[in-house]
Order: structure tokens, then C-alpha cells, then sequence
């Protein structure tokens, strides 16, 4: 495959792959669980994200490799733990892709009505899917261009949110302090709003066609989580102080923004949210396959999965694979139930990483050009409590859920094939 990526693609896709759906569509549920006080949820969120995030930039500095989590946890345990991990990865992009589908319907439905169900709904989640697939079968440098621009063109809409919203807010609205906050739904709350900060851990997926990914990658992950965290805790405040019955609320910040913009901001708002979903999903589909690819290389699944297109030089059938599948899962499923299970297998993977750093950092810490985190193993290690904390606070049915998707993956473990040669030695680490 072809190195084409920069460091500031790199940047925009990650922005591009964390905002999307969740900022849209999650503030009500926050505030349905919380109220005001959501505005902590969205901090601790960020929080864990940003140790989680850490994680994965200091990983991705010994290696330029496909593969991301997965590489990790193989490289630091073994292929048995590699693979559930990086089949985990995989079916949280199915569960994204399908989630986001569902919420690009969602999205639409402040202006056409129409969109909440039957054939208008079916045609949106077809359709963007279709799109999306043919876009990255097409080439990496397309589909990393379509990627920077939708980024550019979904912050602009949250940006008006926050800059005209902040002038109308009632401060006694937004009061996080203002009552009792419940622990518990605190939890599940911040449970719930890690699906708006997910996705970075994607980025150091297609290593292999960024130009120096062990520079670059670390950049991006640091620069998204610090951009991202501010952007969604303005948005939670401008939301909460503009529109009284937020948690009640199908759309959210179309409803703020008509009360304090008007039609026009309501509307900018609808396409900055459709266009923002469409934008995290085309890296949901341009990432999301590489897991697979990777996974295929080393054995995993039919052998056309690891092949690529000869004119293209994408992995074609592991991306069209990816479409039908999200496509099959996004018809059977609503936004919230798909992105709690996104959720949940997500977790598993991000547990799978810290541990992975905690043996990568004895191995590979003095490498040059590695990056070096403050404390040694104290952020992996805080890292790892605060995703099993939040895994705790998922429901027993979505727990029951990751634990069978773990068994179905050491099922198909045990038929391994022979790896597909490859040019490099995976997870070798760059001298």
C-alpha cells in the first residue's frame, strides 16, 4: 500500500473520526441521567480518554506497522491475545458503522420527518454506506482528502453553536454544582459519552500509508483529545444553559439552535450533524478495515481479505466486507443500543492496549524516537483502572454481549491459516 498521509491529514482525520454522531445526538441522554452535572460527565470522559489516548500515542511510536491495538497486544502477548483483541477492534467498527448510519437518519429528522422510519430511513443507511465503501476502495488519498474536509466542515457548525450560544446561556441552567450528582448514572452517563470521544484508537490502523507514522500518529492523538475535550464540554454547557427540556430532546442542538439562532442556525446545525456522522463513518470505513487486513495477513479468515486492489492499492475486499456487514447490523439495530455495544467491545480492546504498553515500554522504551510518558507505567496503570471502572458500569446484557463475542473469536482462532508473506516483518519496530 501507498505512504500518502501527512502529519495534518492525520490531524483532521482524527478529529474527523472522534466528532461525529455522539456530540449531536448524546447531550440529551447525558442530561436525561444527570442534568446540569452531565458537564462532569463529559470532563471524566474526556479524562479517561485522554489516559487512553496516551496509551496508544506511546504504542504507536515503536512501530509503523498496520494493525494498531492489535499489533500491540500481539507483539506484547502473543498471537492468541493479539487476535482477540484485533477481532474485537473489528467488531467495534461493524457496531459503529452501523450505529452511525442509524444516527445519520436520526439526524435528518428535524427538517424531514419522514427519515425516523420505513423505505426514507432504509435509503439514507444504504445509501451513505454505499457511498462511503466506493469512496475508500477508490484510494487512501481520497478518502483521507474526503476525510480532512468533512472535519473542517464539522467543526465550523459547532463553532457557530458555541460562539453564538454562549451569549444567550442561563448560567443557573448550567449549574453543575447546583444539586446532588448520583454516582452511579455519573458512571453510566460517562459510559454512554465515551462513544462521542471513541475512535482514536483507529488511527494508528493504516499505519502503513501514513508517511512517518511514529511521528505523526502520537501529533495527531495528542492535538485531537485536547481540541476535542474543550470543543464537547462548550457544546454540554451552551446546550444545558439554552434549551430547558434538553433531555427530552431527539435533536438536541437543532433544538438549542433554533431558540437562540433561529431556522438558519437550526438548520446549519441538522447538516453540520449530518455531515458530521457521514464524516466520522467514512473513517469508520476506511480505518475499521485495516483491522481486518491485518488480521487476514496473519492468518485470520479467508486469504481474499488480505489481498490488494491492484490498481488501487486499497484493501478492497476487506472494506466492501466491512459495508455489508455494518449494513446487515445498522437494519437490525437502533443508534443507542449499537453505540452501548460499540461501547463495551471497545472497552475490552482499550484494556487490551494499556496492558500491552505496560510490556511494550520494557521492550521498546529506549528506541529512538520513542515517545517517552511522565511516570513510566503510572498512565497505563490508571489507564487500565478507569477502563475497567467504566466497563463496570455498562448493563449485564452488554457485558454478557463482549463475552460472547470473545468466545465466537477464540472459536475462529482455533482455525488459523498460513500467514500471507509480506515484505516486512509485522510488529517489527522501526531501528
Amino acid at each position: 500500500m501507498v505512504r500518502a498521509v501527512s502529519r495534518w491529514q492525520l490531524f483532521g482525520l482524527s478529529i474527523n473520526d472522534v466528532i461525529g454522531s455522539g456530540i449531536y445526538l448524546l447531550p440529551a441522554a447525558a442530561a436525561l441521567l444527570l442534568g446540569p452535572a452531565s458537564l462532569w460527565a463529559v470532563l471524566l470522559a474526556g479524562g479517561a480518554v485522554a489516559l487512553l489516548v496516551l496509551c496508544y500515542a506511546q504504542a504507536s511510536s515503536y512501530f509503523d506497522q498496520p494493525g494498531g491495538g492489535y499489533l500491540y497486544a500481539r507483539e506484547a502477548f502473543g498471537p492468541f491475545v493479539g487476535f482477540e483483541v484485533g477481532w474485537m477492534l473489528f467488531l467495534t467498527r461493524i457496531a459503529s458503522a452501523a450505529a452511525l448510519s442509524n444516527g445519520l437518519a436520526e439526524a435528518v429528522t428535524h427538517f424531514w420527518p419522514g427519515a425516523a422510519d420505513g423505505g426514507v430511513r432504509i435509503a439514507i443507511v444504504v445509501g451513505s454506506l454505499a457511498f462511503l465503501v466506493i469512496v475508500n476502495v477508490v484510494g487512501v488519498r481520497a478518502a483521507a482528502r474526503t476525510g480532512v474536509f468533512l472535519a473542517i466542515a464539522k467543526l465550523l457548525p459547532l463553532l457557530m453553536f458555541i460562539a453564538i450560544g454562549a451569549m444567550y446561556v442561563d448560567s443557573s441552567m448550567a449549574a453543575p454544582l447546583a444539586g446532588e450528582i448520583p454516582l452511579r448514572d455519573l458512571g453510566e452517563a460517562a459510559l454512554l459519552l465515551l462513544f462521542a470521544y471513541a475512535g482514536f484508537e483507529n488511527l494508528p490502523a493504516a499505519a502503513g500509508e501514513y508517511r512517518n507514522p511514529r511521528r505523526d500518529v502520537p501529533f495527531a492523538l495528542l492535538a485531537m483529545i485536547a481540541t476535542v475535550t474543550l470543543v464537547y464540554f462548550a457544546v454540554q454547557w451552551v446546550a444545558l444553559g439554552t434549551l430547558p427540556g434538553l433531555a427530552q430532546s431527539q435533536t438536541p442542538l437543532a433544538d438549542a439552535a433554533a431558540r437562540f439562532g433561529g431556522g438558519w442556525l437550526a438548520l446549519l446545525l441538522t447538516v453540520g450533524a449530518t455531515v458530521s456522522i457521514l464524516g466520522t463513518n467514512s473513517n469508520t470505513i476506511m480505518l475499521g478495515p485495516r483491522y481486518l487486513h491485518a488480521l487476514a495477513l496473519d492468518g485470520y479468515g479467508p486469504r481474499a481479505l488480505a489481498s490488494v486492489h491492484p490498481r488501487f492499492r486499497t484493501p478492497a475486499v476487506a472494506i466492501i466486507t466491512l459495508g455489508v456487514l455494518s449494513l446487515a447490523l445498522a437494519l437490525t439495530g437502533s443508534f443507542v443500543q449499537l453505540a452501548l455495544l460499540s461501547v463495551v467491545a471497545r472497552l475490552f480492546t482499550y484494556i487490551g492496549t494499556a496492558v500491552s504498553v505496560l510490556v511494550l515500554q520494557r521492550r521498546h522504551g529506549d528506541a529512538p524516537g520513542a515517545m517517552q510518558l511522565p511516570g513510566g507505567p503510572l498512565i497505563p496503570v490508571l489507564a487500565l483502572l478507569l477502563s475497567l471502572g467504566l466497563l463496570a458500569s455498562a448493563k449485564p446484557e452488554n457485558l454478557v454481549a463482549g463475552a460472547i463475542a470473545l468466545a465466537t473469536g477464540a472459536v475462529v482462532f482455533l482455525f488459523r491459516r498460513k500467514p500471507v508473506a509480506a515484505t516486512t516483518t509485522p510488529g517489527q519496530p522501526l531501528p
